[in-house]
Parts: C-alpha cells; sequence; structure tokens
C-alpha cells in the first residue's frame, strides 16, 4: 500500500468555495487510482488550502494527469469550485504542480495536466496514449467555446459572443474589476448629468471654461496641457511621446502633393534650406492619407468635418521636434492653403487643431483599436482554440491573455457599435469608422507591430528624446530574451519547431483569421525555425503589453483637455488665410456635449483597475520546472531594473515618460 498526499487551493476570488462533493482520480503511466470523494466536512471554503490521502495499492507510476469531478450536494445544482491548482506528494517523494485556475461546474468534469509542460509529439504514454487523448479533447471543447466571427469584411475576426456575461467564467473579469468598472462608468456619466453638461449643445463660451470639467480629475500632464496645447515645441512632442508615437517618420524627398517651398519654411529652419535639412536628417513628415475622402459624422444632429493633413516638422539643433508647414487636404489647390507659423496666430492655431482632430481618428482606429485591441483578441481566440494547457506556448501566453476577450466585447457593444459612444459623438465614427478600419488592415505589416524593425523604417533610430522608443527598445529586448530562453528550453532543435501541429494551427488561425490571409502583411502562415517563433511571440506579448500601455494609458491625460485632442470638429477646414477669429476656433471645436461625452470615455480607458497585474507579475502558479521559474525570475528582475531607470530619468524631465515603465504596463489588453 501506498499513499499520494493530495493538497487542494480554493481560489480567493468571490464565490470561489463550494458545497458540492468533489471526487478525485490519480492517472500515472502504470496505473490509476480509484475515484475518491474528497470528504470535507466544512466543504471547500473561498481561499482555503485542504490536504487529503489517497491509498493506492501500488505506485502509479510518473502521474500524467488528475481526474476531478463534482457533484451536487443537497440538490445545490449550480454551486461551482474555483479551484487554483493542486499539488501531489508521491510515495517516490516528489511534489507535482497540477495548475487549474478554472470553474468545476456540477455534475462537470476536468483533467487537469501537471505544470512541466510538453509539446505535442513529446506527450506520449505508450501503454495508455492518455496525454493526447486528453489534448485532443481539450482542443475539441475550446473549439466548441471559442469560435471566430467576422466582425466586418477585412478586418480582424472577432470571438463569437454577443455579450461578456455569456463568455466562459474563466476568460471573464474578475468581480472585483467589473463592479469597479461599472461604477467608475456610472460615477462618470452621473457627474455629468447632474451638472447638466452632458446634453448641453452650445459651444464653449471661452477656453477657459473647459476647467470647470476637469474637477478632481486634474494630474501634472493634463495641467501641462491645459497651459501648453498651442505651443508649437508641445505640437511636436506629442508626435515623439503623446498618445500617438507611430506616425511621424524622417523626410528625405518632400512629396509633391506637399509643395512647400524655402520661402515658406526659411525663418523656421533658421535661413537654412529644406534640402539642407533633409540631408542632415532633420526634416520629418506626418501624413494622414489613411483618413482621405472619408465624410465625417453627424453629432448631435450637426456634420462634422474630418481633414487628412499632411504635417512638415524640424527638429532643430536643441533636439526640439517643430512644425514648420501643415497642408489640412491632400491635393494642392488654391483653396488649401498651406499653413505656417508665421501665419496669424489665429489661422496656425486652428491648424493644429485640425491635425490633433485627425490624430484622434488614426489613433484611436488603427493604432488603438485595430493594433492592439483586435489584434490582442485574435493572438487570444488562436490560443484557446489550438494551445491545450500543458503547450508551453499556452503556459507563457496565458497571463497576457487575461480579459481581452470581455473588454473587447464591451468595447464593440458601448463604444463602436450603432448607438455606442464613438458612434455618437466621434467625427470618425458612423460608415467612417468602418471605412478606417478595413484601410488600416489592408495597410498592416507584420514590421510595423514590431518596434525595432518600426523604428528603424521610420528613419526614427537617432532622434533626440524619443522616449517611446527609447523605453520601448529597451523593454522589447527584455520580454525578446524571455521568450527566447523559455522557447529554447522546449523547442531543441528547428525540426520541434516545424513538427508541432498545435503550434502550426495557431499561427495558421492568426494569419487567416487576423490578417486575412494577406501574404503582403509579412505575417507567417507557418514557422520554420526557432528565431521566427521567437521574433514572433515577442511581437505577440509586446502587442498585449507594452504597445496598447503605450496607446492607452495617456488617454486622459493627453485629451482630458479638449483643444488639444478634439474627438469631432463643427467646421470645415478653412479654404484661405486670415478669416479665422477666436471665436470660429469655438465654433469649430466641439460643443459642450460632445466634449464632456467624450472625456467621461477617455477617463473611463485610462483608469487602472484594483486587480492590474503589471508586466511580469504572475499570479497563476504555472511552472514548476527549474528553468521557466529562473527564466521569470530574471524577467522580473530585468523589468524591475528598467523600472528604476525611467525613474530616475523621469526626474530630469519637465515631462515625464511613464507609459512605458513596466510599472504602468499591464500583462494583457485589459481595459
Amino acid at each position: 500500500m501506498v499513499i499520494y498526499t493530495v493538497k487542494t487551493y480554493t481560489g480567493n476570488r468571490l464565490l470561489a468555495g463550494t458545497t458540492s462533493l468533489i471526487y478525485i482520480q490519480l492517472r500515472g503511466t502504470e496505473d490509476w487510482s480509484e475515484e475518491q470523494n474528497l470528504n470535507c466536512i466544512h466543504g471547500f471554503w473561498q481561499g482555503s488550502e485542504q490536504e487529503f490521502k489517497i491509498d493506492c495499492e501500488a505506485t502509479l507510476g510518473e502521474l500524467t494527469s488528475v481526474k476531478l469531478y463534482s457533484k451536487p450536494f443537497m440538490g445545490l445544482a449550480y454551486d461551482q469550485w474555483f479551484c487554483d491548482k493542486i499539488t501531489i506528494n508521491t510515495p517516490e517523494g516528489l511534489e507535482i504542480l497540477f495548475p487549474c485556475y478554472c470553474w468545476l461546474d456540477s455534475n462537470e468534469t476536468l483533467f487537469l495536466r501537471p505544470a512541466k509542460a510538453s509539446l505535442v509529439f513529446q506527450d506520449t504514454n505508450p501503454m495508455t496514449k492518455d496525454g493526447q487523448k486528453q489534448r485532443t479533447r481539450e482542443l475539441v471543447e475550446q473549439q466548441k467555446l471559442f469560435r471566430w466571427r467576422v466582425y466586418a469584411e477585412g478586418t480582424p475576426q472577432v470571438i463569437d459572443y454577443d455579450t461578456a456575461t455569456t463568455l466562459p467564467p474563466e476568460v471573464q473579469f474578475s468581480f472585483t474589476k467589473e463592479a469597479e468598472f461599472i461604477f467608475s462608468a456610472a460615477k462618470q456619466l452621473a457627474c455629468l448629468k447632474l451638472t447638466g453638461l452632458a446634453d448641453c449643445r452650445k459651444s464653449w463660451e471661452s477656453i477657459r471654461d473647459l476647467e470647470k470639467i476637469l474637477c478632481e480629475n486634474r494630474s501634472t500632464i493634463i495641467e501641462y496641457c491645459e497651459e501648453h496645447w498651442d505651443e508649437d515645441e508641445f505640437f511636436g512632442y506629442q508626435f515623439l511621446n503623446g498618445l500617438n508615437p507611430m506616425m511621424i517618420q524622417r523626410c528625405s524627398t518632400l512629396p509633391k502633393k506637399f509643395p512647400v517651398t524655402d520661402d515658406m519654411v526659411r525663418d523656421s529652419l533658421r535661413g537654412s534650406s529644406l534640402q539642407q535639412e533633409m540631408e542632415k536628417g532633420n526634416i520629418f513628415l506626418s501624413d494622414y492619407k489613411i483618413l482621405d475622402g472619408l465624410v465625417g459624422n453627424v453629432v448631435n444632429d450637426r456634420q462634422q468635418y474630418l481633414t487628412a493633413p499632411l504635417v512638415l516638422l524640424y527638429c532643430s539643433p536643441y533636439g526640439r521636434m517643430l512644425p514648420i508647414a501643415i497642408q489640412l487636404r491632400q491635393q494642392p489647390s488654391k483653396d488649401n492653403p498651406i499653413f505656417l507659423p508665421t501665419d496669424s496666430k489665429v489661422d496656425w492655431k486652428l491648424a493644429k487643431i485640425f491635425v490633433r482632430n485627425a490624430e484622434f481618428a488614426v489613433h484611436e482606429i488603427d493604432f488603438h483599436l485595430l493594433r492592439t485591441h483586435l489584434l490582442a483578441e485574435v493572438f487570444t481566440v488562436a490560443t484557446l482554440r489550438n494551445l491545450p494547457s500543458p503547450h508551453p506556448l499556452h503556459k507563457l501566453l496565458f497571463p497576457h491573455i487575461r480579459y481581452t476577450l470581455q473588454i473587447n466585447i464591451m468595447a464593440r457593444n458601448q463604444l463602436i457599435s450603432m448607438d455606442g459612444t464613438l458612434s455618437k459623438y466621434a467625427g470618425v465614427g458612423g460608415e467612417s469608422l468602418g471605412k478606417l478600419l478595413k484601410r488600416a488592415t489592408a495597410s498592416l505589416t507584420y514590421s510595423a507591430l514590431c518596434l525595432p524593425d518600426n523604428i528603424s523604417e521610420r528613419g526614427l533610430e537617432t532622434v533626440p528624446n524619443y522616449y517611446y522608443r527609447d523605453d520601448g527598445r529597451k523593454l522589447w529586448d527584455i520580454i525578446n530574451k524571455f521568450v527566447a530562453g523559455l522557447l529554447s528550453h522546449y523547442y531543441q532543435h528547428d525540426a520541434h519547431v516545424q513538427k508541432d501541429t498545435e503550434l502550426q494551427c495557431w499561427i495558421s488561425e492568426i494569419f487567416t483569421n487576423g490578417f486575412m490571409g494577406r501574404d503582403s502583411s509579412g505575417i507567417p502562415s507557418s514557422f520554420q525555425t526557432l528565431q521566427e517563433l521567437i521574433k514572433f511571440v515577442t511581437m505577440v506579448i509586446f502587442t498585449a503589453s507594452a504597445q496598447h500601455a503605450a496607446v492607452n494609458n495617456g488617454q486622459y491625460e493627453f485629451g482630458g483637455w479638449m483643444p488639444n485632442y478634439p474627438t469631432a470638429l463643427r467646421k470645415p477646414p478653412p479654404m484661405e488665410k486670415g478669416q479665422t477669429t477666436e471665436n470660429m476656433i469655438l465654433e469649430t471645436l466641439p460643443d459642450v456635449s460632445t466634449t464632456v461625452n467624450g472625456m467621461a470615455v477617455l477617463a473611463l480607458l485610462s483608469k487602472d483597475s484594483a486587480d492590474h497585474y503589471p508586466l511580469g507579475h504572475f499570479p497563476e502558479n504555472l511552472y514548476d520546472e527549474e528553468v521557466p521559474c529562473k527564466l521569470t525570475e530574471d524577467f522580473q528582475k530585468d523589468l524591475k531594473k528598467l523600472s528604476h531607470f525611467i525613474e530616475k530619468r523621469n526626474k530630469k524631465l519637465e515631462l515625464p515618460y511613464t507609459y512605458l515603465n513596466p510599472k504602468n504596463v499591464d500583462n494583457s489588453v485589459a481595459i
């Protein structure tokens, strides 16, 4: 007779405990134990750890799985149990971890696998082939639960659920996060309703009137925006370190559609010529051509206007990025003037406001919605459908897919649906939103998602004071080092990558369902080498964590002062110079209702939840092997070191760049 000691860990989340009868069976390479009721007098209460003895006639060999089965007690048919994990001490003196981290319903069976990861071709037992059967069974069930759906033709497919509450419980928000999210949204809107601003369709009487709606939501960056929003230096700074550090690129040849002359910019270039400054690498361009031809939305029964500007910038000898010319539409003509810093102050200010509105459209739909939220959803669904829990890549990616499905379903229902906030209060809402999303998807490339490649393609390797690039590169390298170490441990040869059928199905679904099967995107449709896999997985984790933080977390700080980030504009772009007045600017900016409703959303989307999990903080214990545990420890040390570096640098900056400090980066797209 031999004894196995089983320890159960009930989750700490609300209602995790159960009074149901829990049965267990241990399965090994040589034999299986009898099913045994874990008779617990007090039930499995929330946060509890309980120990049981399993008697067997002989050793079971290497433990391959644990079968859990739940039966209702006293007719309580819906009494679920959330099991974090189970540990088993064997007669041979080993302690084996079986991660769970999911709900067990009444009359439901779960099969838990050891924490030791395995590839599909390694998970074999000549006697029982139990591992292969369980992998297949798990994926069949997962593919029933997580189905693809076409959201809009030409855009990434999404999860096939209409509401977040119908998602499987394991991928829903925690009760804490859900309650906090609902409370924050209700608080924002209630405040606006009480002040009577949410439904006011009047223009602002002055820019300073905006101060009264900031209330307790002030921060250092919002106050900086309020003070400096119309200054050229801050306008240029935001192309590098604002909400959208992704548009600007070095300009070596001026586009024919942007006929800026030396006479126009001589004062801005301190007497130098455009050609000379381009040769020095000091001229930059931001081109919003993706917006060309899109028609503005109707907001509060009034037509709004979109433009597709071109912005020419100059990096001064002092390292300041300064705008030197703005053209608000793509094709040059007499009624499409090029605005300059030497024009009247109000003409130049209005031109910059139109650029900032174009920034809102491109940032929110392309760089935020598509390139982080929707791609993270593609990675999440493909992972859940194709990689069973013992797969090393499932374990690696699991923390980076937390909450993504729920936040995206909520966004589709509440932000970008026909009656969603963006559709009601953004100039890019309505039909233009779908068209812009489709254009952005068609132009998306693999290199644009890989930060080192993207920086190189845009010619921004040496531009000074580009903190998104500096912090992002360091973060990319840290993630890459972690990914390379872990995947190299499991894939010891390129042949292992090629043989992994689960992995090949995973990337195939991403290529087909996320990138529309476009070879021109550069996204691989299969993996042939370990290095290809390492780079791609680095991109996946960077996208879901760091890149999302970079384009999400500052939305209220940079957008809370509305003139710096207007969601909509009520007048068309000026067709000649010298006609703009301050009153015309107020008539162009969003009305009171549009402003405050837009601000409420930005405040909600920028708010951390109480159960925010910073990058590298993994609450689930998914590994018990020495190598991955050591790699995780080193990963956390590298992130902590980067945090210290960023914080030390920021002390010297007038406007600190905090969005890629690992402390402020969530593991996943969760807000």
